[in-house]
């Protein structure tokens, strides 16, 4: 290796920029009736008669007008409609439909405040939301909702938004990205350019390897240079294909970590409504 020059291989497994990649973090509990519908905009509601209607005026009341162009207004609107649509089918009332959809929006933030996984922090919040409106413990929560109307409640968020968690995420969270970077140990740095420059740069610099790279394969001859870019070439095939395998082993871990954890929140509420029903009894 003339010169003692290695070439190190430098790989950011993601792009953290406290503004842009954020940390999971834990949400506290509060009540939230009357957060986003007021009694007013509940009476509007109350007064629709079509769903058309119903979406129009949800799509005022959440600046959400522009649905029918963006993608992620339809989406929130969607998701905001079925979570009034199903209040009125249970015949929830007005305070419990406000606490309700406040939930549910509250949870779908926190779901998509950051792209990576979170789906027990926000679970966990849910439920401490709901426990928050169903137990009577002035000023901490209130008892807005019944037994019954608590697993109504539970089994709808898993078998709704939960099961679509990872496709929330997809919608409403950037894409995470390797970083891949490349660094000679024992070369000057280059100077900071402009991306002009920069590419012209690179461009020229490129040519006379190139040019090199065709002349030492005609060669009867190797030369130290090409052994020393041959060396490169494997070493980095290399790194690239064990980095490949090890994003593809946790990417594969996140998942079944998720699917486990789905399995073990679509049972919980099972075995409760069943105990319920066995308390009624």
């Amino acid at each position: 290796m003339g010169g003692g020059q290695i070439l190190k291989l430098e790989i950011a497994h993601f792009i953290i920029n406290n503004s842009y990649l954020a940390v999971p973090q834990p949400h506290k509990a509060k009540i939230c009736m009357w957060k986003y519908l007021d009694v007013h905009s509940m009476d509007l509601i109350n007064k629709t008669e079509t769903t058309d209607d119903l979406k129009s005026l949800l799509s005022s009341l959440l600046d959400l007008q522009d649905f029918e162009s963006n993608p992620r207004s339809a989406i929130l609107l969607d998701l905001y409609f079925y979570t009034i649509q199903f209040c009125q089918e249970h015949g929830f009332n007005r305070e419990q439909t406000s606490a309700f959809f406040s939930i549910v929006k509250d949870v779908h933030d926190a779901c998509v405040e950051t792209p990576l996984p979170n789906v027990e922090e926000c679970y966990k919040y849910f439920t401490e939301l709901v426990f928050c409106h169903s137990i009577r413990r002035p000023p901490f929560s209130i008892d807005l909702f019944s037994q019954d109307q608590l697993v109504l409640i539970t089994d709808y968020m898993i078998n709704t938004y939960f099961r679509h968690y990872k496709l929330y995420k997809y919608a409403f969270t950037p894409q995470v990205r390797l970083d891949i970077s490349f660094t000679y140990i024992g070369m000057p740095e280059p100077e900071p350019k402009d991306e002009e420059a920069a590419a012209e740069s690179m461009e020229a610099a490129l040519m006379p390897l190139q040019e090199e790279m065709d002349e030492t394969a005609t060669a009867a001859e190797e030369s130290p240079t090409a052994a020393l870019r041959e060396y490169i070439a494997s070493q980095l095939t290399q790194e690239l294909t064990l980095l490949r395998l090890s994003v593809d082993q946790r990417l594969k871990a996140t998942e079944d970590q998720f699917n486990a954890k789905l399995v073990q929140m679509e049972k919980g509420p099972g075995t409760g409504k069943g105990s319920a029903k066995g308390k009624k009894k």
